[in-house]
């Protein structure tokens, strides 16, 4: 019966979380409410006795929205101080949010120990019950969805360079990199063997 619960306020949480995430006007407010529904995403997944997956909602998704909220920060010209102005007043939601979410993982918790939801039947598993959900993934990323991996690896790697791209500016007073100058610099200009004698000091 618990787990039921879990489900349908998990799943109803996410629903709402990714309207809000859309519907929002404040970017930021778009990312709040994207790591909410992430956190819910990862509370199905353990429901569902996908243990791993869970953990990669957490630690890879929220992080990586973690470095989107710093793209959106550099990006857009956000007026910190008018945000900061409002945290008295949105301290009561704040302390409301923080105790549902505390409430959340407390059910997730017992939800876990009284054990998965059935999702089907063992005879149509796709892989045997007793392969661990670590390898059951990795076999099935680099055997039968390898091109869709690496794929989805190069498209990362396009959205990265191209939001470094936008975010560079050229700034006064900063001197610009030349990495060409640094891959040719060779170890011994960089590093210099010494031998002081006791009681020289450093020479700066």
């Amino acid at each position: 019966m618990i787990q039921v619960l879990a489900f349908y306020l998990f799943a109803t949480i996410v629903l709402l979380s990714g309207a809000f995430t859309i519907f929002a006007k404040n970017p930021v407010h778009s990312v709040l409410w994207l790591i909410l529904a992430f956190f819910n995403a990862a509370g199905l997944m353990v429901l569902a006795g996908a243990e791993f997956i869970a953990m990669l909602l957490v630690i890879v998704y929220v992080g990586a929205v973690a470095v989107l909220f710093l793209f959106v920060v550099m990006m857009l010209d956000i007026d910190f101080a008018e945000l900061r102005a409002g945290f008295v007043r949105y301290l009561f939601f704040g302390i409301v949010l923080a105790v549902f979410l505390a409430f959340e993982m407390i059910l997730g918790l017992e939800a876990f120990r009284a054990g998965a939801i059935k999702l089907g039947t063992a005879s149509s598993a796709p892989v045997d019950a007793g392969v661990p959900n670590l390898e059951a993934i990795g076999g099935l990323l680099y055997t039968k969805y390898i091109f869709l991996f690496e794929a989805a690896g190069l498209i990362l790697l396009v959205a990265m360079i191209g939001a470094i791209v936008l975010t560079h500016r050229k700034r006064t007073g900063v001197r610009p990199q030349n990495v060409a100058k640094q891959v040719r610099r060779r170890p011994q200009d960089a590093v210099r063997n010494l031998k002081p004698e006791i009681g020289q000091g450093v020479e700066l």
